[in-house]
């Protein structure tokens, strides 16, 4: 009659252990529970302040941007004027392009006469004409803020609020190790000191 072969053939089954929980290590100090319990409430700020911080941000800089960019579009408008002399003077990069300081000149509304410095393409001769934008004092400037800009402010202000609150946990949990590094290194010379010459006292017998 054959008998059944032992359940583990390599020696005695060990016997069965429940896993302990992640806080009941006996070998974890004080600061080390600190040290988590820290390191989860900073990451709980890291998603619970990014969006709270970034949406808020962008979305305020995204409508401030469009309001300006709408008084501008009421305060200023376009009119066609003509050279009054050759755009050859020198020239800087706006944006992608190079432009040369000109004078023109061009009639508004009511037929008024007025004249003005714009910065139009390189090589225009006099009596060319081009468009430029000029504000209620009658000046030359700038075309209005567009709506896309103040989109891409309001994505920039929210995206750099977002990297804030990233790196001021980062340097939160920095700083916490820091903190607990140096009380332990204290703990440990601290021990080191009541064990040393016990130590140090078997070897001299």
């Amino acid at each position: 009659m054959n008998m059944p072969g032992p359940q583990n053939p390599r020696g005695p089954r060990p016997p069965d252990r429940e896993h302990p929980c992640a806080g009941a290590n006996p070998l974890r100090r004080l600061s080390d529970r600190i040290e988590r319990w820290l390191s989860a409430l900073l990451l709980l700020v890291v998603i619970v302040g990014l969006p709270v911080a970034s949406l808020p941000a962008g979305w305020a800089m995204y409508s401030s941007q469009m309001r300006a960019a709408h008084a501008q579009s009421v305060q200023r408008h376009q009119v066609t004027a003509s050279l009054t002399e050759d755009a050859s003077g020198g020239t800087r990069t706006v944006g992608a392009d190079d432009r040369a300081s000109a004078q023109v000149r061009w009639t508004e509304k009511d037929g008024t006469q007025r004249t003005g410095t714009a910065l139009v393409a390189p090589g225009m001769d006099a009596g060319d004409t081009v468009r430029v934008w000029v504000d209620r004092d009658g000046g030359v400037t700038e075309a209005p803020m567009s709506p896309q800009s103040a989109v891409a402010m309001g994505w920039l202000t929210g995206g750099t609020t977002a990297v804030g609150v990233v790196t001021l946990a980062v340097a939160a949990r920095g700083g916490l190790r820091l903190l607990l590094d140096r009380r332990r290194y204290a703990q440990w010379d601290a021990e080191w000191s009541l064990v040393e010459p016990l130590w140090s006292a078997r070897f001299r017998e």
